[in-house]
């Protein structure tokens, strides 16, 4: 797939989530086979260009190429001034974020709100693609809602507009994330743009990727949730999509060493403050599903400083390894 200059490695793009995709965890990702990865939306509001969060959210030093920053917001001159902000903080492709189902976005009208004004989705995306000398992509969800899936039309205004490439999440806004993402709509969008489609949502699997790929006659697939927790999804759907065979899943002595890894980049990146408290999550979803995961999450939850954090998580892992215990079902669930 190419996106103006950059020509990406593979079929596979790490989506943007809010406080999800930072530096740390897209360089993961990417060392374990995402081809590109966005970064959680920025927002347009040049107010809030001075924050840590945003600096942060902005920050991609060191990071392996192409550098695509997620911006949002619904006035064309502010999203356009955001773009060339963070062009000039080195991003190498401006994201435009119309998918986004949350309140709090949608209440002022960005995110997937906009996809009820279609005047509006041209005018920013004009005003962004002309504000801009590097490539400006766009992720989009199929509509308003199901009575209202409008997406081949944003599509194509997309496309008019000097859009380079069109993420689609397979629902409406109103779906949120409930139900199962449709990829009729999808497939639609596909045939009516010339520009690279990348199609989002439900994939969770290397069978899946194969399947979404196919139906849609999408150019790539877009893995949000999937991966959390699971970083090493990419490797594996990008094995199968090449070999049609599956890789053996990581061994707990390599899942161990793939989440310290994590909690080191981590705390280098936010301090020991923040990266404890963001490394939480992340842990969580590391050690679902392990046998006393849910009893490890409570205890490890309340510790306060980031070396007890990475000693327990250690510990925990290597008492799995060496000592494995007899487990239940439900344990294993838990």
């Amino acid at each position: 797939m190419q996106i103006g200059p950059y020509n990406i490695s593979n079929k596979l793009v790490l989506a943007p989530m809010a406080g999800v995709t930072d530096r740390p965890f897209r360089q993961l990702c990417k060392r374990l086979g995402a081809g590109m990865a966005v970064s959680e939306m920025a927002s347009s509001n040049s107010l809030l260009w001075g924050s840590k969060k945003t600096q942060r959210r902005i920050n991609h030093d060191g990071e392996i190429e192409p550098r695509a920053i997620q911006i949002a917001g619904a006035d064309p001159k502010m999203m356009a001034e955001a773009a060339r902000y963070n062009r000039d903080k080195g991003a190498q492709i401006i994201d435009i974020n119309m998918g986004c189902p949350a309140k709090k976005i949608c209440n002022v009208m960005a995110g997937s709100a906009l996809l009820q004004n279609e005047k509006l989705v041209s005018q920013i995306l004009e005003s962004v693609v002309s504000a801009v000398d590097i490539p400006v992509t766009l992720k989009i969800r199929t509509g308003w809602d199901t009575s209202h899936r409008n997406g081949t039309q944003i599509a194509k205004i997309a496309e008019q507009s000097g859009i380079q490439a069109l993420a689609v999440h397979g629902r409406t806004r109103a779906c949120a994330y409930k139900g199962d993402a449709e990829y009729e709509t999808i497939a639609s969008i596909k045939q009516s743009v010339s520009i690279p489609v990348i199609a989002n949502g439900d994939i969770t699997t290397p069978e899946k990727a194969k399947y979404v790929l196919e139906f849609t006659g999408a150019d790539a697939i877009m893995i949000g949730r999937a991966a959390q927790g699971r970083p090493w999804i990419f490797r594996e759907i990008d094995h199968y999509l090449k070999t049609g065979n599956k890789l053996e899943e990581p061994g707990l002595a390599e899942v161990r060493d793939i989440l310290l890894g994590h909690l080191t980049n981590l705390y280098s990146f936010y301090g020991e403050y923040t990266g404890l408290r963001m490394a939480r999550k992340h842990i969580s979803w590391y050690s679902k599903n392990q046998p006393h995961g849910a009893a490890f999450r409570n205890v490890i939850n309340k510790v306060a400083t980031a070396e007890q954090q990475y000693d327990m998580t250690h510990e925990f892992f290597n008492t799995l390894i060496f000592n494995p215990p007899t487990t239940t079902k439900k344990e294993m669930a838990a």
